[in-house]
């Protein structure tokens, strides 16, 4: 997709602070962080959301989870870290371009979901 904002980074027309990047999966860290780490994981590949994956994109999401936890560790977050995945207008999703992000820190994170 040409106006996808994640797109254009993984392209390098949109700088970043790459984590981590191979032939099919790249990592970078968030512009706007919520926690002292805080990075996401995206497919090379546009899929638009969680909700569009289906068994066509079975290689590459198995390929980016496997991958989560060596970049997390690497980050420092030897001690635990949360992945979100928000999916759709009711889960909130920004940018519609599959995206796990990766939170942690020295200290423990916040609750979940604030009622």
């Amino acid at each position: 997709m040409s106006n996808c904002v994640f797109c254009k980074i993984v392209r390098g027309e949109i700088p970043c602070k790459k984590v981590y990047e191979d032939e099919s999966i790249f990592a970078f860290h968030d512009i706007n962080p919520i926690a002292p780490v805080h990075f996401m994981v995206v497919p090379k590949q546009h899929i638009d959301s969680l909700a569009e994956a289906d068994a066509s994109h079975a290689e590459v999401l198995g390929k980016l989870f496997a991958k989560v936890g060596e970049l997390a560790r690497g980050q420092g977050l030897t001690d635990g870290f949360r992945t979100i995945i928000n999916t759709g207008r009711v889960g909130q999703q920004e940018v519609y371009h599959l995206h796990v992000h990766i939170l942690g820190g020295p200290d423990r994170l916040g609750p979940m979901v604030v009622k």
